[in-house]
């Protein structure tokens, strides 16, 4: 498979797309106000700790105080027999810190967590997810230092491998070469993905770095004050290097003197010159992303809508419990069979699903309906087709079996919120929701603002402030309408349009005093 990075890179912003065989994959996006948290190391204060869910709130300085669950404390564990880390993509490609409350089982039950954390201690945390809506950042104790080749744990006492590297005795041997050169005592190694081809000699420097770097974070936080920010994770583009360029990417292409000289510099460091040949500096005047066809594909990201190749296409709908993806046949009708229509109907929609969420950078639950299929083989290998598209994806993915309504449920990795909730804001008409009141229903809940201050004895002269789109009605479809009000009410009404009004809002203002009393009487 083809495999391109491209960076394009502003002082204000830093955008970077994965192309795999010349199609848009993944998009990143850095951005000054909105910094990446994951892989942050912060010395934070507890704020309360609650026993009934086995968590604990810790103030690391941010706007809501950091959530810790009790399996993510450090605690003292028995040597684990089953060696799970053999089986943990610790990596993720992009060295994210381990919570067990991600999915992860744990290696041990942990110990109450009223009998390890007390309100007021300070503690040492690394972000594991930044905020979402409307929660906080969720924090682990087990800290984890990644690098090319390694990431280091200073808490644990394995040494694990990569579950993509899966040829047996390669494994072995990447095992034993990181467990000559960790220190007995000295904590744990999960050897990465990139380090198929690499030496006993480069573990050992970068674990030294990488131990460095823990001591020199441990000492900062003797004479620093809760809370504060530690240890900073590496920029993305340095983090990208790290994580995903191998010999497995084809080019890196940068339009910025600055990053590609980073780049250059931080290859160097690594001891990898044979991936210098791949970074090439852009410096055409078209801009990088119009030169790669992929403006179009960015914009796209926000709509509800994704057309297949076929005629069908996919309607997309992020909720606060789930995202939900309803594939539809569309035009495409097929010959004869509509079993085959289906079929490859579903197929292509599988494929874009899973391209989907990792473009758009979806996680939590999803669920997937898919045009119904008479024959199991058939949902069956619709179900391969997608777990076989999301074995790409960097972040842990899981699809369950069709249900019995037709239905695939799945779970995505979610560290960091998705593009919609980073780059959008509430409509502050609609309040998100996409919808807004038509002026029927504005009008009837106008009517019941104003005879429930009839009602109350109140008898002066009001002046009904609409939108232009709301009063057109009124003249247009119910011209009697303020004379039938004005008779019901026995006080007068008088009508006026206000552009500045949302199209579904109203004002109610007693005329001469100027006083609007419209949060005083309005009713659904």
């Amino acid at each position: 498979m083809k495999r391109d990075i491209l960076i394009n890179a502003s002082p204000r912003e830093t955008r970077v797309a994965i192309l795999e065989d010349d199609q848009l994959v993944e998009l990143l996006v850095d951005r000054p106000d909105s910094r990446r948290m994951v892989g942050d190391v912060y010395l934070g204060k507890v704020e309360a700790v609650l026993p009934g869910i086995q968590a604990a709130f810790v103030n690391i300085g941010t706007e809501k105080s950091a959530f810790l669950h009790a399996s993510d404390l450090v605690f003292d564990e028995d040597e684990d027999p089953e060696e799970p880390d053999e089986d943990d993509d610790e990596d993720d490609a992009e060295g994210k810190p381990r919570s067990n409350g991600g999915g992860r089982r744990p290696r041990k039950e942990a110990p109450p967590i009223q009998d390890v954390l007390k309100k007021g201690q300070d503690l040492l945390v690394q972000v594991s997810k930044e905020p979402i809506s409307t929660k906080g950042p969720r924090v682990t104790a087990q800290v984890s230092l990644a690098g090319r080749f390694l990431v280091y744990m200073p808490h644990a006492s394995r040494v694990g491998v990569s579950r993509k590297i899966s040829e047996r005795d390669q494994r072995r041997k990447l095992k034993e070469m990181a467990g000559a050169v960790l220190p007995p005592g000295e904590g744990g190694v999960i050897v990465r993905t990139v380090s198929e081809d690499a030496s006993q000699e480069t573990f050992g420097r970068e674990l030294s770095t990488l131990m460095n770097n823990w001591k020199r974070i441990k000492r900062k936080t003797r004479f620093m004050r809760a809370p504060a920010l530690i240890h900073e994770e590496t920029s993305l583009t340095r983090g990208l290097v790290r994580d995903l360029f191998s010999d497995k990417v084809d080019s890196l292409v940068v339009d910025s003197k600055p990053v590609f000289h980073e780049i250059q510099e931080y290859l160097k460091g690594i001891a990898a010159d044979e991936l210098a040949d791949r970074v090439k500096l852009y410096e055409e005047p078209v801009p990088l992303f119009d030169r790669y066809e992929i403006e179009t594909e960015i914009r796209d990201l926000f709509k509800r809508r994704c057309d297949l190749p076929s005629g069908g296409y996919l309607i997309i709908e992020p909720t606060e419990a789930l995202v939900s993806v309803d594939v539809n046949s569309g035009r495409f009708v097929g010959k004869k069979d509509p079993e085959k229509t289906s079929l490859k109907t579903n197929v292509e929609a599988a494929r874009e699903v899973a391209r989907q969420l990792r473009l758009r950078d979806v996680g939590g639950i999803i669920v997937c309906d898919f045009i119904d299929m008479e024959t199991q083989s058939n949902r069956d290998r619709v179900l391969q087709e997608l777990r076989q598209a999301l074995s790409r994806d960097r972040a842990r993915t899981k699809a369950y079996q069709v249900s019995d309504l037709g239905l695939i449920e799945m779970t995505r990795q979610r560290v960091r919120q998705s593009h919609l909730q980073s780059m959008t804001a509430p409509c502050p008409t609609c309040a998100g929701t996409g919808r807004i009141f038509t002026p029927e229903t504005v009008l009837r809940r106008m009517e019941r603002s104003v005879k429930r201050m009839a009602s109350e004895g109140k008898r002066d002269p009001l002046t009904v402030r609409l939108h232009p789109e709301t009063a057109l009605h009124v003249l247009t479809e119910e011209q009697d309408l303020v004379r039938k009000l004005e008779k019901s009410v026995g006080f007068t009404l008088e009508l006026r349009d206000d552009p500045l009004l949302r199209p579904d809002e109203f004002k109610l203002v007693v005329k001469g005093a100027g006083r609007d009393v419209t949060d005083q009487y309005a009713v659904a």
